[in-house]
């Protein structure tokens, strides 16, 4: 069956095994990367003469192995003097190390970096490898080098609408109160988890109209912290309005940023933060700790506001104005999606990862 890409008339006169662009993604598991170039690959396609390389995404785009991958590169492109492999891991920049220079296959590598401190050793020797450096962040960019653009990451603003009414999509859940607090992410002490608890038995007393959801996966090493965390909220008597869902299928992760009217990101350290960026454009009024790139979009006054990482009061006064004020909340919810749909789009994105790969081409 023909992928996505070659089943649009542009690419007809093309064969679907002389792609100019490889896409790599090959974690196994759904992450935040995965999320990326789920979104990223489908409009691609549609510039680009481009194949996906991992397990199979839910954008629908048809994968190919690596076996193929690495076939389809021993030669160049029949109108290129090289393939371009766009790679976002450390197992992927070695394996496009190795083809490149040890195999020595026409290809030129691009890495996007958003990590925003001083990798290890291994990876800072693979990213001086690459032939161009994509970072997410001014921030990310300090850390590398070979830096050929700074491109944050965008999201798809038809993906992740707002609803029709944020108390109507509350209802929906079949949870207590009329509004909802939402936490999105791995559930583990990096991602503040335990700073949003401590915060929620604080605040959700006084406001019982609120209910507070976290959503992610618990990994089996944070089983313990997981424990504890339901253990506290127990003993706090909120067991009913501070509730776990566990991992969200990403194909309904949008219904929670829906019903929620406040989304937090609180992490101890965050690259990006997607998960923030993707509430806000289902209008939820957003409060970030200072880390990965929430002080572009977590803007106090006018989308929500930033709170010091790990300082459970700094949180708990973020959060009250707009409990108490839910009218406020929807403002911010709607100056939030404003603005990811006019600097976070996944099509400005796109379009930035473009201009890195004709600037490549251009050279050669």
């Amino acid at each position: 069956m023909l992928s996505t890409a070659y089943r649009i008339g542009y690419y007809m006169k093309i064969p679907r095994t002389d792609p100019e662009v490889l896409v790599f993604s090959l974690k196994s598991r759904y992450t935040g990367v995965s999320a990326t170039v789920n979104a990223l690959v489908p409009l691609q396609v549609k510039e680009w003469r481009l194949e996906y390389v991992g397990p199979k995404m839910p954008n629908g785009i048809e994968p190919i192995s690596v076996m193929k991958a690495l076939k389809i590169s021993l030669r160049p492109p029949k109108d290129r003097p090289f393939r371009i492999w766009h790679l976002r891991r450390n197992n992927e920049m070695l394996l496009g190390v190795i083809a490149r220079d040890l195999f020595r296959l026409p290809i030129k590598l691009v890495f996007t970096s958003a990590a925003q401190r001083r990798h290890s050793a291994l990876p800072r020797w693979l990213i001086s490898k690459m032939n161009a450096v994509i970072c997410t962040s001014e921030a990310a960019a300090e850390f590398v080098p070979n830096v050929s653009a700074v491109v944050p990451h965008g999201i798809d603003t038809k993906r992740f609408p707002a609803p029709l009414n944020k108390e109507v999509a509350w209802r929906d859940s079949g949870l207590p109160g009329k509004w909802g607090i939402g936490i999105f992410g791995r559930v583990r002490p990096e991602k503040g988890t335990d700073i949003f608890v401590d915060a929620m038995i604080q605040v959700l007393p006084k406001f019982p109209d609120f209910t507070a959801v976290i959503a992610g996966l618990v990994q089996p090493k944070f089983e313990s912290f997981y424990a504890e965390l339901k253990s506290k909220i127990a003993s706090a008597g909120l067991s009913d309005r501070i509730v776990f869902l566990g991992e969200i299928p990403s194909d309904q992760i949008h219904l929670w940023y829906q019903r929620c009217l406040i989304c937090v990101a609180c992490p101890r350290y965050e690259a990006f933060g997607l998960t923030l960026f993707e509430a806000a454009s289902s209008e939820c009024a957003v409060i970030g700790s200072r880390t990965g790139a929430f002080s572009e979009l977590a803007l106090d006054g006018q989308t929500g506001a930033l709170m010091t990482a790990t300082d459970l009061a700094s949180l708990t006064c973020s959060l009250e104005p707009l409990i108490k004020n839910p009218e406020l909340a929807e403002d911010f919810g709607k100056r939030a999606r404003a603005l990811v749909k006019a600097k976070f789009s996944v099509d400005t994105e796109s379009a930035g990862i473009g201009k890195v790969y004709e600037a490549l081409f251009a050279v050669n």
